[in-house]
């Protein structure tokens, strides 16, 4: 590589040598050269979050009469370009860094300075610190950012995709409301219930977990801008953060305000850990629905079989015509991320050292990998199985006659020991449940056809309609 494809620029510890076409300055490169870990980088929610508080806080701080109007907008323009993810490629420093981010703000700060200046004619040099910083610090931008691109990604992806996902049960908890089948408990038989029963569980599960994951917005809501470096606005004019953050509720149409009180917004990060548990619980009462689903899909021959699944594609390299649950693997997968992920944001934020916490990239990079990967695995496990699914209605109804916990319903009228000897007698005769009471238990036929009345068991006094069923 020839001597003119780098470029030599001072900072405080001395000289820095660049690659000649890049847009950061010599404390994005030190950081390169210092975190070369993963080659992991800060998402683009993130990335649109950090240009957004640039574009806030020049105008904030023209306003006040802190930065001259042509700078401003110069600087205001290249943050809107970061903010639309124009340049996402001159941001380069791996996600594993200094554990207040600074490393990631100032290649911000540098490359909105670098275009700034360009969109200036070059007649001007715009300071990456005095000037794009002006009453700022890592310490409460990092944490804002996180909260911004939080709160935006549930709000726009998450919510809607789990909104849909309820839907889409809601609709089968109708449809299946008709099809008897038989309950389970510790994966042994049980008393019957209607398919649209269980789905209405897993709908009530979705709803459940809307509102845990909406609880935590209001905490997101508030911001660490105007604390600066410790929490003490030190450097920051008093009116700057009300008039960004003012700004960034236009922007993103959500009820960001200034935090409370700005030593636990940077000592602490325990909006994010709570909203990293409501995800963890999410995740786990998605992995049970996906498990259930594929459960009462297994088979089709061998296992439950209770249900059909859309065929998407060949399962087996080796056994011709076999089908997969694909998409439930895929959510199960995608929840065991998000509970690992979980566990490092709570390990993150034990970090709180006095003043700040030192964690914060790993935090950013979990939770918004999180709530991304959990909006695109809901929104497939939606589209691509829940919509599709169909009952096999006769195995469901087969299951419910040869179980032996149909003899439930004769407890009160025979006694729990006797129950019992009939139940054992139809499994190990191979009989119904029906057939063996009506020879063992001393009961008429027309009794025992009311009290082994599936329906009632369910909870329904008469057999709901199916289906377009007059």
């Amino acid at each position: 590589m020839s001597p003119m494809s780098y470029r030599i620029e001072d900072d405080s510890l001395g000289k820095v040598k660049l690659p000649a076409g890049a847009f950061w300055g010599p404390e994005t490169q030190r950081a390169v050269d210092n975190f070369p870990v993963s080659g992991l980088r800060f998402p683009r929610e993130f990335m649109r979050a950090l240009g957004m508080i640039k574009f806030a806080a020049a105008e904030a701080n023209q306003k006040l009469g802190l930065l001259p109007r042509q700078e401003g907008k110069a600087i205001e323009k290249a943050a809107r370009e970061v903010m639309s993810g124009r340049w996402d490629n001159q941001f380069p420093v791996d996600i594993f860094q200094t554990g207040s981010g600074t490393s990631t703000h100032m290649n911000a700060n540098e490359v909105i300075a670098f275009l700034a200046a360009r969109f200036l004619g070059g007649k001007k040099k715009i300071h990456p610190n005095d000037q794009v910083n002006l009453c700022q610090s890592s310490n409460d931008v990092i944490p804002s950012c996180i909260h911004i691109a939080a709160a935006e990604g549930i709000r726009n992806r998450l919510l809607p995709a789990l909104a849909e996902l309820e839907g889409a049960l809601r609709k089968k908890e109708r449809e299946f409301d008709a099809v008897l089948k038989i309950g389970r408990t510790h994966l042994q038989d049980a008393t019957p219930i209607r398919l649209g029963q269980e789905f209405s569980g897993y709908a009530s599960m979705i709803r459940h977990g809307k509102k845990r994951v909406r609880n935590a917005l209001p905490h997101l809501m508030e911001l660490a801008l105007g604390g600066t470096a410790v929490g003490t606005g030190i450097n920051a004019h008093p009116r700057f953060a009300p008039l960004a953050i003012g700004r960034i509720r236009q922007l993103t149409g959500l009820p960001f305000r200034e935090a409370e009180n700005h030593f636990e917004a940077q000592g602490a990060r325990d909006a994010l850990l709570e909203t990293s548990s409501a995800l963890k619980t999410l995740s786990a009462s998605l992995t049970k629905i996906a498990n259930d689903i594929r459960w009462l899909a297994s088979g089709p021959r061998g296992a439950i079989g209770e249900i059909r699944l859309p065929e998407l594609q060949p399962g087996s390299s080796i056994m011709p015509g076999k089908i997969n649950p694909v998409i439930p693997e895929t959510l199960i997968q995608v929840c065991a991320q998000v509970i690992g992920n979980d566990a490092a944001i709570t390990l993150s934020g034990l970090s709180g050292n006095f003043e700040l916490n030192v964690m914060m990239p790993v935090m950013a990079h979990n939770l918004l990998q999180s709530i991304s990967i959990l909006a695109n695995g809901v929104t497939l496990f939606t589209r691509k199985c829940v919509r599709g699914i169909t009952a096999d209605r006769e195995r469901c109804r087969e299951f419910v006659e040869k179980s032996p916990a149909m003899v439930t319903a004769l407890s009160p009228k025979i006694g729990y020991a006797a129950a019992a000897r009939i139940a054992r007698e139809a499994f190990s005769s191979g009989k119904t449940v029906r057939e063996v009471a009506l020879k063992r238990a001393g009961i008429s036929e027309g009794e025992l056809a009311v009290l082994l009345d599936p329906w009632k068991m369910t909870g329904s006094p008469k057999k709901p309609k199916a289906r377009g069923e007059k």
